[in-house]
């Protein structure tokens, strides 16, 4: 066997070692591992969304059966125009997560790779990119996302844009302070010193081992950007009716929320009980990655 190859098992196996350490931390965490069970029957609701029940019941208008309470034909009772609010709320769910794991991935992805080399390359290219993310950060994120939907339009797919823009800024700041604790180490110096491109150094020295931050802040992301988005629909400005989204279901219901509190209840307690799994989960996660951390 050459070294190579012995090279390359003993890195697997460290890996694997290190995967099972941080799962082994993680499971010691009751309240994560409670997070994580709630984060996956809601994965669970959203792909099977269309089986639990069909999409042309949440959008059906019935006027004969407006305003009905809670019951066994209507697990969350209808809303205004009649429609199931169960069936609103299922569905409700894709939208509601497209948005929030779509904004902190494509925000991670950008402002990681954006953070990383600002925080690798230092210089005036470093200084100019934190001036210019200083001041979009100086702008209250869903203020800035309420300015572009309101520039182009209501839509999922200018939400969800939006709230991109918003999010990298802080990615980037992020990345950038772990990147610039990794960029001493001997083993950048060793990387230089056989020749290895700035990219490379970059997408396999640096960003792996800068990454553990920015996982936890994501996943804590989620939660705050599903309640943006939800913030974002509440004031008219998101998904339009009648397509579900849980914050579009909030601002329709705000009429009636007196008489009639289960329009509000039911797509409230889904905002709150997603946003709990993600901030468990990311507790969880901070302390599993922790090398500190004592047992």
């Amino acid at each position: 066997m050459s070294t190579g190859t012995v090279e390359k098992t003993r890195q697997t196996t460290m890996k694997k070692s290190q995967r099972a350490e941080i799962w082994r931390r993680f499971k010691k965490n009751r309240l994560a591992v409670f997070g994580l069970v709630l984060f996956v029957f809601i994965v669970l609701v959203v792909i099977f969304a269309d089986f639990i029940v069909d999409y042309e019941v949440a959008v059906t208008q019935v006027a004969s059966e407006r305003l009905q309470s809670p019951s066994l034909k209507h697990f969350f009772g209808t809303d205004n125009f009649g429609r199931d609010l169960f069936a609103r709320v299922v569905h409700g769910s894709r939208n509601s997560l497209l948005i929030g794991f779509g904004s902190v991935v494509i925000g991670v992805t950008i402002g990681g790779l954006l953070g990383a080399v600002c925080g690798y390359t230092g210089g005036t290219f470093d200084a100019i990119m934190m001036r210019i993310l200083d001041s979009i950060m100086c702008i209250p994120t869903v203020m800035m996302a309420l300015a572009i939907v309101a520039a182009l339009g209501t839509s999922l797919e200018n939400v969800l844009l939006a709230m991109t823009i918003s999010s990298v800024p802080r990615y980037c700041r992020i990345i950038r302070s772990s990147v610039l604790t990794v960029t001493g180490q001997t083993y950048i110096e060793a990387a230089h010193s056989c020749g290895t491109s700035n990219i490379r150094i970059i997408m396999k020295h640096v960003l792996p081992n800068a990454i553990g931050p920015i996982i936890v802040e994501a996943t804590m992301a989620v939660g705050t950007a599903i309640i943006s988005a939800a913030g974002i629909s509440f004031v008219g400005m998101g998904i339009q009716p009648p397509a579900p989204e849980w914050g579009a279901m909030l601002s329709e219901a705000k009429n009636y929320m007196m008489l009639y509190p289960y329009m509000v209840v039911f797509p409230g307690l889904a905002i709150g009980i997603t946003a709990l799994s993600m901030n468990l989960m990311g507790d969880g996660l901070r302390d599993a990655l922790d090398p500190k951390l004592k047992d």
